[in-house]
């Protein structure tokens, strides 16, 4: 049978077809930008101390400085959040010098916020590990959607999973307006963590199957990571105008309607069809796409005379499971180097996003500039990956990244200004790698099990995930750990990048028979 990227030629590299599956599918990603960050204002923590029962009055009002013990935060001498003088006798209003936990709740400030969850339900003090552990619950929903849908995708289609999922997505994100406890909030949250994977890797898929090899590179980096980070802007914009946790997430929730149209325009994958015997399918698709193009198809399209690993998929579809995945010495060494760099990378790319909470200045106006220099990153990858190799790319990000982070411990601590500019460039170039990475690791992993491979490294990746937020709130008692922590983690995935063999300029693998190798000595020792 033809090759398959000798089929989809016949459409030619560029026209409405392939612009109308550029365009959509890009813009199906903007909604991951603001799910996978909207924690930072949902679940922000403002001012706080404790309430008594005789003072009405507001955060830091008159009378509280004689109730309340003090505490020195990040140099500022502020009232505890956690602890208050004792009473003494029957007075409501005498105090000795014992302290004891906020009997009675706590008194949070609303200069910045109508409500969060962590207002809502108290999640301070004793209950401050709540707030980490609903996104740590996200990226376990994560985890479960990029494993689940690589298995559905590759046995059902990729058309399904992605339309099933992004309007699951919507639905358990309205859902999560009407929790009424933070358990509920955590058990849809992680739906919702579940839904946005899933329809994220499925979309990155079925792009990249449906476009030519020279709009790929395009697509994967400067189409859906583009638009990721149109949804990562957004969020700071929306929350500046919106200071209450539920209107706030009702609002981006509705924003998933959206989408509804795009069934009758996104088809299903050709070159998934073909992989499981749907010829018939698959050929007309591929007329419909041409005639769209204004190009004629010719009669024969598929020219189908099979080869023997051909014939075995035919007469026995939808066998592949993920063990396929370790099956041959060359498809497992792809599989295990991915995951290893696909934790480390998720680990520093999600620790620094929501670290920018523990970083001096306006959070709306740190989540705007760590959202927007990820444009800059992925303008910088699509251009050093037209013209560099692979193998230069991967290693270079996060090897540049990782040093920019170590740095920040030489930075002395009234340089404020420095830290922030280094962690923002070492974000800058780790979101560049997190982008690359999707692209690349498509690129490595076989038709057949495409969009398992992805599911299982974007799997493995939100382990680094559940780790990335524990590693942020490090930062609350050591502001330079968490980068340190980080840089090192980037320089070990940049150095294991190296081994990962070249695939620039060649054609997509269709059989695990065809993975590459991988490069230099390593291959020896599997």
């Amino acid at each position: 049978m033809r090759d398959y990227e000798e089929i989809i030629e016949i459409l030619g590299e560029w026209g409405p077809f392939q612009t109308l599956i550029y365009i959509l599918l890009s813009l199906s990603a903007i909604p991951s930008g603001y799910v996978a960050f909207s924690m930072v204002f949902l679940a922000d923590i403002p001012p706080h101390h404790c309430r008594l029962p005789f003072l009405n009055s507001s955060y830091g009002g008159l009378g509280y400085n004689l109730s309340i013990p003090t505490e020195e935060v990040k140099g500022e001498l502020i009232l505890s959040r956690c602890r208050r003088y004792m009473e003494q006798g029957d007075s409501d209003a005498v105090f000795g010098n014992d302290t004891e936990g906020c009997l009675d709740g706590w008194v949070f400030s609303n200069e910045r916020y109508v409500s969060t969850i962590v207002t809502e339900w108290n999640l301070v003090c004793d209950d401050a590990w709540i707030a980490p552990f609903t996104v740590t619950v996200f990226f376990l929903g994560g985890l479960v959607g990029s494993f689940c849908s690589g298995i559905i995708s590759d046995r059902y289609g990729r058309k399904l999973t992605f339309f099933s999922s992004k309007a699951l997505l919507t639905v358990f994100s309205l859902v999560l307006t009407a929790s009424n406890s933070w358990e509920m909030f955590c058990v849809v949250y992680c739906f919702v963590g579940m839904m946005d994977s899933a329809n994220y890797c499925t979309a990155f898929i079925l792009g990249s199957e449906l476009l030519s090899k020279s709009a790929r590179m395009s697509f994967g980096i400067l189409g859906v990571c583009s638009c990721f980070a149109m949804g990562y802007t957004s969020l700071p914009l929306f929350a500046y105008f919106i200071r209450s946790w539920r209107t706030l997430q009702l609002v981006l929730s509705l924003l998933g309607f959206l989408y509804i149209p795009l069934w009758w325009y996104i088809p299903e994958s050709p070159r998934w069809l073909i992989t499981q015997g749907r010829f018939l399918e698959a050929e007309a698709i591929i007329r419909a796409a041409a005639i769209k193009n204004g190009i004629t198809p010719p009669d024969d399209i598929f020219q189908l005379e099979h080869s023997a690993e051909e014939k075995m998929i035919l007469e026995n579809p939808n066998k592949y499971t993920w063990l396929d995945l370790l099956k041959t010495k060359n498809i497992r060494n792809i599989t295990v180097l991915n995951i290893i760099i696909w934790i480390s990378i998720n680990i520093a790319y999600y620790g620094l996003s929501f670290n920018t909470s523990n970083l001096d200045g306006d959070p709306y106006l740190n989540c705007l500039i760590a959202a927007s220099t990820e444009f800059v990153a992925y303008i910088f990858v699509w251009f050093t990956t037209r013209y560099a190799p692979r193998r230069f790319t991967l290693p270079f990000t996060l090897l540049l990244g990782g040093v920019l982070l170590l740095l920040i411990e030489l930075v002395p601590q009234e340089l404020n200004a420095l830290t922030v500019a280094l962690a923002m460039t070492g974000k800058l170039v780790v979101s560049g790698a997190f982008s690359f990475v999707y692209f690349y690791s498509m690129e490595l992993f076989p038709t057949v099990v495409r969009n398992m491979g992805l599911g299982v490294t974007s799997m493995a990746g939100r382990i680094g995930s559940i780790l990335s937020p524990y590693i942020a709130y490090i930062g609350t008692y050591n502001s330079v750990l968490p980068y340190i922590v980080m840089g090192a983690i980037s320089i070990l995935s940049g150095v294991l990048s190296l081994l990962l063999p070249e695939t620039k300029g060649e054609e997509l693998p269709e059989y695990i028979s065809q993975v590459k190798p991988l490069q230099w000595w390593v291959a020896e020792f599997y």
